[in-house]
């Protein structure tokens, strides 16, 4: 209850209030849709902490319940199968996959926990919002927010001051913004046939 005396308040509402709209990564993404599998190609820059380039291209199946995709990265010289992201829980997932290292010679496997809450000494919020354009284009937004709620507090006859507020910590950046172009044949043949039909 007692606040450290070295803690040091804030000196403007710029170190409370912080929105980063700048993202650290940029993503391109082709998408076929043909016989049952989306096949894509993704060029993906990143720009934080250091200037990155990498392509994929991308094999998984439509059905729902095929949870898994095929990753080649062609200048890395790196092929991944890496299963869907599977719900353990409401906020958990689970996500696993093997890899193999043409320029390395090497085989691994890797498994990974993710959540959109929780975060190092903060609350953490992480999560997506996707934005249909147009049939055929998205766009989606990955955004974090860190943050310490408000607090309020005081006391009568102690140390403590009678109205004590801290006015708590917002740090939200724009992590990611994803282009999506996605043809279908289906999605053709709906048009054509809606077209003829007037």
């Amino acid at each position: 209850m007692e606040r450290a005396s070295n803690e040091q308040e804030p000196s403007s509402w710029e170190e409370l209030y912080n929105i980063n709209l700048m993202p650290h990564e940029i993503f391109l993404k082709f998408r076929k849709e043909l016989q049952g599998f989306r096949v894509g190609v993704n060029l993906e820059l990143y720009n934080y902490p250091m200037n990155d380039f990498h392509a994929k291209l991308v094999l998984k199946p439509l059905a729902p319940q095929q949870r898994w995709k095929l990753l080649y990265e062609p200048l890395q010289q790196d092929v991944q199968l890496v299963s869907k992201k599977i719900p353990v829980t409401k906020f958990l997932n689970l996500q696993v996959g093997v890899g193999h290292s043409f320029q390395l010679q090497a085989t691994g496997w890797k498994w990974k926990l993710t959540t959109c809450l929780g975060g190092d000494g903060f609350s953490r919020i992480r999560n997506k919002t996707s934005l249909g354009l147009c049939p055929g284009v998205d766009f989606r937004f990955g955004w974090r927010a860190d943050y310490v709620l408000p607090e309020i507090n005081g006391g009568l006859g102690s140390d403590e001051p009678l109205f004590n507020m801290n006015s708590g910590r917002l740090q939200a950046s724009l992590d990611r913004v994803e282009a999506i172009f996605t043809h279908s044949d289906d999605r053709v043949d709906a048009i054509f046939t809606h077209t003829d039909e007037m």
